[in-house]
Parts: C-alpha cells; structure tokens; sequence
C-alpha cells in the first residue's frame, strides 16, 4: 500500500501536471478577463447606438423654427424615459405641469430634479442624456433651443438693464427669472382684465403659454389678438412698444423669451 500511495503522490507531483494546472489557471484567468471586456465594449457600442437627434426622439414634436431657436412640444408619460439623445445647443426648457425627472448621462451620475408648473430652467448644450420622468403622471413641457449660442458665446449680446426684478402690473406680475445667452426669461401672470402698460421691446420675443392665454396685444393704434393653449408658442417681432391685457376670463400665464 505504501508503494502504491508512493506512485501516486509521486504521480501529483509530476511537474507536467503542475505546468497543466498553472497553464488551466491562466486561461482561465484571461477568459474571465476577456468576457468582461466584451461585455464592457458591447455597453459602449449598445450606449453609441442608442443615441439619437433630438428630432428623431419620439417625445419630442416639432413645433416651431426660425433663425433663432427651434421649439419642440415634449410629454415624457408616467415613469417612463425618452430615448437617448443629443442636445447640440444650449436650450432652455418650460414645465408645463409638476413633475420629479431624472437626467441620466451616460457615464455620469444621475441627476435628480422636482419642477413645479411654470418653473424655467437652462442648460448648455453639447451633450446627450435620456430623461426619466419618476412621477406617477405626464410630464409635458417646452423645450426651446437657442440656434445662435455659438456666437453668443464668442461675443456676448448687450446686458440687459434688469436681469432679475419682480413688477406689479395692473391685476397681474411680470417676475424677471434670470438671463442667460443674453436672453432674458420672464414670467408673467395676468388676472381677467388685467394689463402690462407700454413696455418696449428693442428685439423679438417668443412666448410661452403655460395655461389656456387670450391677450391682446395693442401697438400703434392696432389691437392682435393673441390666443394659445398650454405648451404653444408664438414668436413676436421687436423694435416698438406695446400693451397686453388679458382678455380672457381666467387668469393667464406665460413665459416670455426676450432677444437682442
């Protein structure tokens, strides 16, 4: 027993054995390693082809382009994401309705953020993320893309001579949020009735209904009437000065977009 327990201790201790199981090891090693870079890669290329234009992005509709910005109507439904895709100008966005979204970035953290009706927010371009709504309803909203960042960041247009002011109108407010690529955002809210008194705008302007909006725009002895539904636009010229009322029967609100 002794001779043969002798054969086979010396039979493991054969060094073409040792050499077999050093080399089993390694390959085995190199083909964990290898799956993982597969797998790795194949996120890469599945993240590269999942990206699209934002105009391919099935939540967002056209609405609304010209020189200056392009406009697109977006409903993202309860607890589900848009497509990733790619934002290639600064933009700015108005929610039409409260909602909790998360930005995801490839790459990155995600990114959580509760709006409130109304609320406007800005980001700069040159980047791709899909947007995740968490709510348990829609989350409708406007996004503006500014067409002409480019040159607004190599030559700043002219600052405006209020960048942040609160303004009582009669039976309504005008709150002057923030300015960014030289575009100051406005938020303004009228009562039945209720009147902005000659202001003068030396550069176009694009409005954003966030409710129902009947005003009418009175210039020069001429009286427009301007009637949108939630998430529509309207782009108005500049260079005179106007007054607004609200003709409807309940109170109106809207952003407004000031140009240079």
């Amino acid at each position: 027993s002794y001779s043969a327990g002798s054969k086979r201790l010396s039979h493991l201790k054969n060094p073409m054995f040792q050499i077999d199981e050093f080399a089993c090891g390694t390959i085995c090693r190199m083909r964990a390693r290898l799956g993982l870079l597969f797998i790795l890669l194949l996120t890469v290329l599945l993240h590269a082809q999942a990206e699209v234009e934002i105009t391919s992005e099935p939540s967002h509709h056209q609405i609304f382009e010209n020189a200056t910005v392009r406009v697109f109507k977006v409903e993202i439904p309860a607890r589900a994401a848009t497509l990733l895709h790619r934002h290639r100008h600064d933009y700015f966005f108005v929610a039409l309705a409260p909602a909790t979204i998360s930005s995801e970035v490839p790459g990155e953290p995600p990114s959580t953020l509760k709006i409130q009706q109304g609320e406007v927010h800005f980001a700069q371009g040159n980047f791709a993320h899909a947007a995740k709504n968490l709510s348990d309803q829609s989350f409708p909203h406007v996004t503006v893309e500014y067409l002409k960042d480019v040159a607004a960041h190599k030559t700043p247009p002219p600052k405006w001579d209020e960048e942040r002011a609160l303004h009582v109108h009669m039976n309504g407010t005008q709150d002057v949020l923030f300015v960014k690529d030289g575009i100051r955002v406005s938020d303004f809210q009228l009562q039945p009735g209720g009147m902005v008194h000659n202001q003068h705008h030396p550069g176009p302007r694009l409005i954003v209904a966030v409710s129902d909006v009947d005003i009418r725009s009175s210039a020069s002895g001429k009286s427009t009437p301007i009637q949108l539904k939630p998430g529509e636009v309207k782009w108005l010229p500049g260079g005179g000065t106007d007054m607004l009322m609200n003709a409807g029967k309940n109170s109106a609100r809207w952003i407004t977009l000031e140009f240079h």
